[in-house]
């Protein structure tokens, strides 16, 4: 991965070596000097504030998560398909707000806001990679819950370790592969002299609106990204939902149409805090004024979901709350 962010910014350096036309073309641009995070810069008299909401939140998520991976490991009788996703999920948390969060608390401190080209591309690829990663997660976890409601006798032929950890693979494989694509074409742009990305990360949109040139080809690959990676795991989660929601409709029992709805209450809240964000970041047409909306809503997916993640899914969960008194028992 190194490599290949070294290998992007030599090429910017090639080309204004061998006075490629588009460097040449337009003067005024940057390319391995690095960038500028803006955030919420301009409140100065909040950054203190910030720096210890967005510490807090940190530490929440990485004992959150943490908790959930820890439990679902050395408690045997959770060792099972949902549990199984929901480690990794929890791990996917973990890993995805330590590319952003970390970076964003220490421009509290700094008050400058400066990200180094290369570091300025590594958070943008293990931003696509993780949040695809937890895509492809959710609609696993939503499949599953499919096959234990809708045809329960077959579950465990269905849905059995080896077919798991393939998914689990399979999820981390085609995401590592498919945004050094889209790495490369945003950091081959040319961009011009102002270097302020107006926003707490490195991501697409922010970045393409410093670019000299015509940005039709990458608004293309992000929108077959966003079919591939976002709306194509969606539909097939809601899918998996109508389908569920028509059999527990036909259960005979309120009780057991209840608790079949329990097993899904938490899963369906993560998935709405999700898609519902990054959807309208991504897919929303662009106004006067929706810079700092697209800030807020992006503070969803990236820092509110993986916060609220270990809540939703231990306070809702008997299982897991049963299993953490037993570790912290003993037993």
């Amino acid at each position: 991965i190194n490599g290949f962010i070294i290998f992007v910014a030599g090429k910017q350096q090639g080309d204004m070596a061998n006075g490629n036309h588009s460097v040449v073309t337009h003067g005024n641009y940057t390319t391995t000097s690095g960038f500028i995070l803006l955030g919420y810069s301009n409140l100065t008299n909040l950054q203190g504030l910030f720096f210890v909401v967005f510490l807090i939140i940190y530490m929440v998520i990485l004992i959150g998560n943490g908790v959930i991976v820890f439990v679902t490991m050395l408690d045997s009788t959770l060792h099972t398909p949902m549990y199984f996703f929901l480690r990794n999920l929890s791990f996917v948390e973990i890993c995805y707000t330590s590319v952003t969060l970390p970076k964003m608390v220490a421009n509290c401190l700094a008050e400058d806001g400066k990200i180094s080209f290369i570091g300025c591309a590594a958070q943008m690829y293990f931003s696509l990679l993780l949040g695809g990663t937890e895509s492809f997660l959710l609609a696993a976890m939503a499949f599953d819950r499919y096959v234990a409601i809708c045809n329960p006798l077959h579950y465990t032929l269905i849905v059995n370790s080896d077919v798991c950890a393939s998914v689990v693979a399979g999820s981390w494989l085609v995401n590592i592969l498919a945004h050094f694509g889209q790495t490369y074409l945003v950091f081959s742009l040319p961009f011009c002299e102002s270097r302020e990305i107006n926003h707490f990360f490195c991501d697409i949109p922010p970045l393409l609106e410093l670019s000299c040139v015509d940005t039709f080809r990458n608004k293309i690959a992000v929108f077959i990204a966003v079919l591939l990676f976002i709306i194509t795991p969606f539909f097939f989660i809601v899918i998996s939902y109508i389908k569920i929601a028509s059999t527990i409709m036909k259960m005979p029992s309120a009780q057991g149409r209840c608790k079949a709805f329990s097993t899904c209450s938490s899963h369906l809240t993560v998935v709405t805090l999700f898609y519902g964000s990054a959807m309208i970041v991504y897919l929303k047409p662009k106004s006067r004024g929706s810079v700092d909306t697209d800030k807020l809503l992006s503070l969803f997916y990236t820092i509110m979901t993986p916060m609220f993640n270990p809540f939703i899914y231990s306070l809702r969960n008997k299982e897991v709350k049963i299993a953490l008194r037993k570790i912290l028992s003993g037993k």
